[in-house]
């Protein structure tokens, strides 16, 4: 048998466990792992020019297929730049094996420059951390690492890996590791007859639904079998406000999301005497607002159906079928009208959905557009909309560019501010590079605009210093060089009919392109 090192081991590990992407930054640590990819055509590697886009990437490749990418970072520094995209990518349970490389095991006692604790970086965002020990450890902690970036419904799994034993090389009876292994699942107490009693027993009924793949509380089945609940009980139901995944569109019910800030959110769940989480975890204040108890729904008032990753839409529709519920009917719903004039958010929305082609794929960043096309998008053609889980901005371009990774067949949309595109704006290279289909859209109103409604809340006056530090208005960004410099086509649209126009350009034509829709 031709000796391999352990960097090769472990790439065969990954392959073997179903790996096929790996968004990477490598540097010094890494080159043997960059090396040994010279023998893995099986495994797809996306250069990305900031560890940020990496982890954004692998989480939008992960919850379009339920299955992980593999990220390359560089030392703790590297994989630091990263944690924001891991802490959105853990809140969406995505499936995730990280790879970071190490100084030599020798090296490690002389605190060079770029040591770092790593095992607290990573622990910070992951479920599951191990340190390879040894070269013959490679294939076996890479195969495990893909098995327990399953657990919990999905989660992070990161891989420390010194350089000596990337380099070093196995002996033949240490080069194959057995694939296949048991992936954990998390605990689960439902009870089926518990839930349908207390269904009918409730008067003012609530579900909440949580995102994820089909099987999730916004996959198509589970949202028809919360409908024909809802018909039967008299019950609303509502997506979780920021949901990692939701299928959206003709044909399904629209559902609007839990509102974000708590006044309209307690309106909502106050009258419930039953809250119905499907998917979604207890809802909470996003902050800590006076006056508002961070649990918005007591504990004794809620139904766990089930929790992320588990069987919600089995147990929606065996529900439905015990309870007696009718069968679903969808309404048809009416478009927008074609919108006239200068963009407001409700007009880029009402844009969007009637030009949104089928099945394509919506990553949403931005209160700005997001929340009027969530709404609007209700009576588009059939598509999955991705949103922000974590709250970490600079989410929304690289979930663009892994989900068109992972889909290649379907059109990508980012719909993005422009305060917080800027944080991995280096994604753009990656698309152009790639020559992915993902339109961007950037909401120009050269503000933080979430930061502005916070600060006036509760009749609260804009100040001229809070102005001045919510301002992107000096200079005002030029995002359509901006975008021309990374290589991706971009074109400025000030009106409602220039921006359905250029929509249907660059949904007409392959490739990345970039509109700037100016507020």
């Amino acid at each position: 048998m031709t000796s391999r090192t352990g960097a090769q081991a472990l790439w065969a590990a990954l392959a073997g466990e179903g790996v096929d992407t790996c968004f990477a930054n490598p540097g010094t640590t890494e080159l043997d792992l960059v090396r040994a990819l010279e023998t893995h055509d099986e495994i797809r590697c996306v250069v990305g020019l900031q560890e940020n886009v990496c982890t954004g990437g692998a989480d939008g490749y992960g919850r379009m297929l339920g299955r992980p990418a593999a990220t390359l970072l560089h030392l703790g520094p590297g994989f630091a730049n990263g944690i924001a995209n891991l802490h959105n990518a853990r809140r969406a349970h995505t499936p995730i094996v990280n790879i970071i490389g190490d100084h030599t095991s020798w090296h490690l006692p002389y605190d060079a420059p770029l040591t770092s604790d790593i095992e607290s970086l990573a622990g910070a965002v992951s479920g599951w951390v191990r340190r390879i020990e040894s070269t013959e450890d490679s294939a076996v902690a890479g195969a495990e690492a893909v098995r327990q970036s399953f657990a919990n419904g999905g989660q992070g799994s990161s891989l420390i890996f010194p350089a000596d034993f990337q380099y070093g090389e196995l002996p033949a009876a240490a080069q194959q590791v057995a694939s296949g292994g048991t992936r954990a699942m998390a605990a689960d107490d439902y009870d089926q007859a518990q839930a349908v009693a207390r269904l009918r027993a409730g008067r003012r009924v609530v579900f909440l639904l949580g995102g994820g793949g089909e099987r999730s509380g916004l996959g198509e089945r589970a949202q028809r079998a919360t409908a024909r609940l809802c018909a039967l009980l008299g019950a609303t139901a509502y997506a979780e406000t920021f949901p990692s995944r939701a299928e959206r569109g003709q044909g399904l019910p629209a559902f609007d999301r839990l509102p974000y800030f708590p006044e309209p959110a307690r309106a909502v769940l106050d009258p419930a005497d039953l809250v119905v989480l499907a998917g979604a975890l207890p809802p909470i204040t996003y902050f800590g607002y006076l006056g508002h108890p961070s649990a918005l729904v007591k504990s004794e008032q809620l139904l766990m159906i089930g929790q992320p990753g588990q069987a919600v839409a089995e147990r929606l529709e065996q529900l439905a079928d015990a309870l007696g519920a009718p069968a679903y009917e969808a309404s048809p719903l009416a478009l927008p009208e074609q919108p006239e004039g200068e963009l407001t958010p409700a007009r880029i929305a009402a844009v969007l959905a009637r030009e949104l082609p089928d099945r394509a794929i919506v990553s949403v960043e931005g209160g700005t557009c997001g929340y009027p096309f969530y709404a609007a998008s209700a009576a588009a053609r059939s598509h999955t909309t991705l949103t922000n889980t974590g709250g970490a901005i600079g989410q929304g371009l690289p979930v663009a560019l892994g989900a068109a990774i992972a889909c290649p067949d379907r059109q990508v949309v980012g719909l993005l501010s422009d305060g917080s595109t800027q944080y991995t704006i280096q994604t753009l290279w990656s698309l152009a590079h790639e020559n992915l289909n993902v339109v961007v859209l950037i909401a120009a109103n050269h503000q933080y605009a979430i930061l502005r409604n916070e600060l006036r809340r509760d009749g609260g006056k804009l100040g001229a210093r809070a102005e001045a530090l919510t301002s992107l208005d000096r200079p005002r960004i030029d995002w359509v060089g901006l975008a021309q410099s990374y290589g991706v086509p971009a074109k400025r649209a000030t009106t409602a009919q220039v921006l359905a126009e250029q929509l249907r350009e660059a949904f007409g034509r392959k490739g990345p392109a970039l509109i700037e829709m100016a507020l």
